[in-house]
């Protein structure tokens, strides 16, 4: 039997200035419960990543939070999912890229921003292969692609880098693309195994 695949969520702690980004937050957790995957996330129960969290676990999905233990009187924790209390910002970041087979990204800020040229930038080491999908809310990352693609055009990023970087508009879409992108590589990783033996 598969094991069950764990997407990072990363996303703001707050809820940004339009209603259509909770909406996406929403329909993110309601569409990684309906896969049977987890939603690994940064543990608080405030803004963008506390209505994914909650929408999923309502709706009947594995939730994993990894919050450091200063944040929670900030950010609180959701109650009746699985909390993983760490020290620091860094243990937590860590922790969330480890424990996701893919990530899927909502509108966010700095923190935001931080993990995912962290996720894309292991990517293009080669430290990891998982999925990069980024919820284009009323195009909220879309100037976060021209960024990369400017870096592309002036040969400070090679293409590979851009070609992680997947804006799509749709969490049902997005998710299925994630759980799609999950089945190959499984797949693939069976065959290899297979011919290994």
């Amino acid at each position: 039997m598969a094991k069950l695949r764990s997407i990072g969520v990363f996303c703001g702690s707050r809820l940004g200035e339009r209603e259509t980004y909770a909406d996406a937050a929403e329909a993110v957790g309601r569409a990684i419960a309906r896969a049977g995957c987890r939603l690994v996330y940064g543990g608080g129960d405030v803004g963008l990543m506390g209505i994914a969290a909650s929408t999923a676990a309502a709706a009947g999905g594995s939730v994993h939070g990894i919050i450091p233990g200063f944040l929670i009187a900030r950010e609180g924790h959701l109650e009746g999912v699985d909390i993983k209390i760490v020290e620091t910002m860094s243990e937590r970041k860590s922790l969330l890229i480890a424990e996701s087979d893919a990530y899927i990204i909502l509108p966010g800020g700095t923190g935001t921003l931080e993990e995912v040229f962290d996720v894309i930038s292991r990517q293009q080491l080669g430290l990891q292969d998982k999925p990069i999908v980024f919820l284009n809310t009323d195009g909220f990352w879309s100037p976060f692609m021209d960024l990369i693609c400017h870096t592309v055009n002036e040969g400070f990023t090679p293409q590979s880098l851009a070609d992680h970087v997947e804006l799509i508009d749709d969490a049902d879409t997005a998710i299925s693309r994630i759980v799609t992108q999950l089945d190959a590589q499984q797949t693939t990783e069976a065959g290899t195994a297979d011919k290994a033996d």
